[in-house]
């Protein structure tokens, strides 16, 4: 009978936890249907695709949907695979990117797991442009980054990485390429240091060592562009968000909410400052994000996931999170 009970009370959870919704800038949108687009019974599942590959801890993934190819991201590996059947291995094609077994060495030097982190874990990878993807890893706790040749999926290029990518495989991290720019926001460096960065073209942009404490812990879970810029009657910027939970430090009637899931916003055209905030963001800010049921006073403070699903101006623009 205490089974029943507690698993009732995980629906409850569930059906206000899958359906959170906000409109841009945030607040609530009470009046957006939130009936699902399409509802599958767990029988449906059972013919779906599956994809297995040699490696393992799939990190990253970046669907194309023009020539119907999904890029995954693993561990040491990346997979170029065929939407329309990604079970058949023999149209799938792989790229071997493992780290070497000197840093490894390394890794394992430094008190790191060689079972689990001192490996090349795959944490970013999106188009850089018409022919050449840009990809980072973890590299076994020393990061690199690499161009792809899309047409003969071969890397090209190598690069410093340690600036655009974690070394801790565990630490949350977004990131895209827009315009020719990369943006990503984790936790950098052995400091483990929360950071929002432009990472090129010059001016790099950046919140860590800023006056304030801007970011507090944060474990970063997505990012969004939203061209605000767009038919705007007032030369309004490209506006860039980043979703996370965060220590939270303000005091609040609740002695559990030591976490909460924040959003921070810059602007795209942003170039740092002149004097004291030289190669900082200038139009930094950042929200908490509420999701709670409150008569029963439960708050999730915990965000999973985000997904943005753009309208036809940024005001229609709608935001799905999951906690």
């Amino acid at each position: 009978m205490r089974q029943t009970k507690q698993l009732g009370f995980m629906l409850i959870v569930l059906g206000y936890l899958i359906p959170v919704i906000w409109g841009f800038p945030f607040g609530p949108v009470l009046d957006v249907d939130v009936t699902p687009r399409t509802t599958v019974h767990v029988k449906g599942l059972l013919g779906c695709n599956h994809f297995r590959g040699a490696a393992v801890n799939y990190s990253s993934l970046l669907l194309e949907d023009g020539p119907g190819l999904l890029y995954v991201g693993a561990r040491e590996a990346i997979y170029k695979l065929d939407t329309s059947n990604i079970s058949d291995t023999s149209i799938s094609v792989s790229l071997e990117w493992a780290a070497s077994a000197e840093q490894k060495r390394q890794c394992l030097s430094k008190g790191k797991n060689n079972q689990t982190e001192c490996y090349n874990h795959v944490r970013f990878l999106d188009r850089y442009n018409d022919s050449h993807l840009y990809t980072c890893g973890t590299h076994a706790f020393r990061p690199r980054c690499a161009y792809i040749d899309v047409a003969r999926f071969t890397f090209v290029r190598f690069e410093e990485g340690k600036e655009k990518c974690p070394y801790d495989p565990t630490k949350g991290y977004t990131g895209f390429i827009t315009d020719g720019e990369m943006y990503s926001a984790s936790q950098y460096e052995f400091r483990n240091i929360p950071d929002i960065r432009r990472n090129f073209p010059f001016p790099n942009l950046r919140t860590e060592d800023s006056p304030t404490s801007w970011l507090l812990e944060s474990n970063f879970v997505g990012s969004a562009l939203l061209r605000e810029s767009i038919n705007s009657s007032i030369g309004d910027d490209d506006k860039l968000y980043f979703f996370f939970t965060e220590r939270n430090i303000e005091p609040t009637a609740y002695s559990s909410q030591t976490n909460v899931a924040r959003v921070a916003r810059v602007c795209k055209g942003d170039i740092g400052g002149q004097r004291s905030l030289q190669r900082k963001w200038t139009s930094f800010l950042k929200a908490r994000l509420v999701c709670a049921i409150p008569d029963y006073e439960l708050y999730f403070n915990v965000l999973r996931s985000v997904f943005v699903v753009e309208g036809s101006s940024v005001h229609d623009s709608v935001l799905y999170g999951v906690f």
